[in-house]
């Protein structure tokens, strides 16, 4: 009997680890489909910016984790629009196809517990859930350190330092 119920539990640990995997996956390509919003959150410490990204998903947590990894690729790649006094910004690669040529070194940069986290924090209390339609859409303050950002994509060859080419 004990036996039989340690294997049901365990079942149910490996279905809910898989679903979780399977979510995270789909989560990570909406962030390669630029499925997330992201705008100016006001004025930032020299060389950071911060954002406010909004990331979608079944699964609250799931979305919350995604809000780091969506600030850091919408600086890279999408820039973003200025409100509450700040300006908009271009992203930091604008080279067309950038992401693709470079796709080997961005899946591990992006990946789960990557390189990503350390140029991005939440700040803490300005996290907010709502549901929209089937989904959650959670909302983070993002304070992302652009120009260490900056320096990890100029050594990896990605953009050229400034002052190349003069």
């Amino acid at each position: 009997m004990k036996k039989t119920i340690f294997l049901l539990l365990s079942a149910i640990v490996c279905l809910n680890v898989n679903a979780t995997s399977v979510q995270q996956k789909n989560a990570n390509k909406d962030t390669q489909a630029y499925r997330y919003e992201i705008v100016c959150a006001g004025n930032a410490q020299p060389g950071c910016y911060l954002v406010k990204v909004s990331s979608y998903n079944k699964k609250q947590e799931i979305a919350e984790k995604q809000c780091r990894k969506n600030a850091v690729h919408g600086v890279l790649f999408k820039g973003f629009s200025g409100d509450r006094g700040c300006t908009a910004q271009r992203a930091l690669i604008n080279t067309p196809g950038a992401e693709d040529q470079n796709a080997k070194y961005f899946e591990t940069f992006f990946a789960e517990g990557g390189e990503f986290m350390k140029y991005a924090s939440i700040v803490p209390g300005t996290t907010i859930s709502e549901k929209v339609g089937n989904e959650r859409k959670v909302t983070c303050t993002v304070n992302v350190r652009k120009d260490e950002l900056r320096k990890c994509m100029e050594d990896a060859g990605i953009i050229k330092a400034f002052g190349a080419g003069f």
